[in-house]
């Protein structure tokens, strides 16, 4: 009887430390105001996956205009439908900013062939955005494979009147794959304005994805400062594609390889961003900007790229009037036009903040697909970077265990300043480059319940940014 007595004393003791320990230490623990705050993005959460919209405004937007590329008719067509909607879900005031922005346009489908020991290939191909087209008759030369632009580089004039293939993949062992598209993305972008100074006939580029599959990918390039007269087309071939031509040049380096494309620029046509708000209750002057981009590549619907940003960010403003959430801020949407191939939009939109004295304090931005929620990136001084970490425990019972500093969007990113916090929303991405600038970026590659969570992820930080980043009383643990 003594030892049990001693045995359930001892065991009261550790309890009771335990309790004390938990009370000091367990991070889970929340403040009264956490406690309501969580209570809040609960019900963010609740309400979103039982009666969020996004995912039937998405299937609109694709299935019933589908890719929308800067100055197309289908680009108008989602400046229309974008005020509508906005009307629609109510916001205080609904706008069209004009932007003037670049017309390329595709033509007919691009055509690649070549032949090795007697067998002809077809290669999926598709041109890159502002490429000029090839001769009607199509560019048939040897090719040279190189791995770097400054590979490249170093060949000068052994270039001329070859195409140059470029051929480096994504590093596999970045488990970021955002990272290992910017680690690959320069050869796309730069490879013309260098392979074209030297004479070469054309370049094509292994496209920018971590799957080996059939689907070329898009993407704009630039010529930089090189003359007109030096242009030369410039195409992506499929990743699989890339890796038969690699094998096929080592067993035969004199083959030749033909490709086709009519694309062409046009003048600069009208069009717009699509600006709606809800007045701020206490500084109306302050602003937020939550937003995505209107335009897409041409090849699919623009579904992951940017369709699901746009309708994440207007549920954000849907979110909070159907909980009834009077932001202190004005919340601003804005759908921007051209991201894609040239960022007019954006550009225009921070040139009339600035025109108009606006005080914007933040932004919010959706650019990474519609996957599984995964956190946060934060632009921002020490101080608001600090304390948007601080909410992880808010964030976290939902999956965004992700509050790192970097980047947060080429829409918003034009606002930046020393007080202005920008925030780039993260889902997973171990996906999105599948679909990245693809035919295959399409409605059904969309599931419902991640992209309403991302909604209602977002809407979270805006609730707690809104509330507390310019509050005289922050949050405290």
């Amino acid at each position: 009887m003594k030892k049990i007595i001693i045995l359930l004393s001892l065991s009261f003791l550790i309890f009771s430390c335990n309790q004390k320990t938990d009370k000091k230490e367990n991070p889970k623990l929340l403040s009264k105001a956490e406690k309501t705050d969580s209570t809040h993005i609960k019900t963010i959460f609740n309400s979103a996956l039982t009666e969020g919209k996004s995912y039937e405004w998405l299937r609109d937007l694709t299935t019933n205009i589908g890719g929308r590329l800067s100055g197309s008719p289908e680009a108008q067509k989602a400046v229309e439908w974008g005020e509508k909607l906005m009307k629609e879900v109510g916001l205080d005031s609904v706008w069209l900013q004009p932007v003037m922005v670049p017309h390329w346009v595709r033509g007919e489908k691009e055509v690649a062939t070549y032949t090795t020991n007697g067998i002809q290939k077809n290669v999926p191909i598709c041109a890159l955005g502002f490429s000029v087209a090839t001769p009607n008759s199509g560019v048939l030369a040897e090719v040279i494979e190189v791995k770097s632009l400054e590979e490249a580089k170093a060949l000068g004039s052994k270039m001329e009147g070859k195409i140059v293939f470029f051929n480096r993949p994504f590093d596999d062992t970045l488990i970021n794959t955002f990272k290992a598209y910017g680690g690959c993305v320069d050869q796309r972008v730069r490879g013309a304005a260098i392979c074209g100074e030297f004479g070469a006939k054309g370049v094509i580029v292994r496209s920018m994805t971590n799957s080996i599959d059939d689907y070329p990918h898009t993407g704009t390039m630039s010529y930089g400062d090189l003359p007109t007269e030096k242009h030369i087309p410039t195409a992506a071939i499929s990743s699989k594609a890339a890796n038969i031509l690699s094998d096929d040049l080592q067993k035969n380096p004199n083959l030749k390889f033909y490709f086709k494309q009519s694309c062409k620029t046009l003048p600069d046509a009208p069009s717009f961003n699509v600006v709606g708000e809800i007045k701020g209750a206490e500084t109306p002057e302050n602003i937020f900007v939550v937003g995505g981009h209107l335009d897409s590549w041409d090849l699919g619907e623009g579904a992951h790229d940017d369709g699901t940003g746009i309708v994440q960010s207007l549920e954000v403003a849907y979110l909070f009037k159907k909980n009834n959430i009077k932001p202190k801020n004005t919340i601003r949407i804005v759908f921007f036009m051209n991201e894609e191939n040239g960022t007019r939009g954006a550009k225009k939109y921070a040139e009339l903040a600035t025109l108009h004295k606006e005080n914007h304090i933040g932004g919010l931005e959706s650019d990474a697909g519609g996957h599984t929620p995964r956190g946060f990136s934060i632009d921002a001084n020490s101080v608001n970077t600090k304390l948007l970490q601080s909410w992880k425990k808010l964030l976290s019972p939902y999956g965004l265990h992700d509050l790192d500093k970097g980047g947060s969007g080429a829409d918003i990113s034009p606002l930046k300043g020393e007080n202005v916090t920008l925030v780039g929303y993260r889902p997973d991405s171990q996906r999105y480059f599948d679909y990245h600038h693809t035919s295959r970026d399409t409605f059904d590659k969309v599931n419902k319940r991640e992209l309403v969570l991302g909604s209602a992820s977002m809407a979270s930080i805006v609730y707690l940014m809104d509330k507390y980043l310019y509050s005289n009383s922050p949050l405290k643990p």
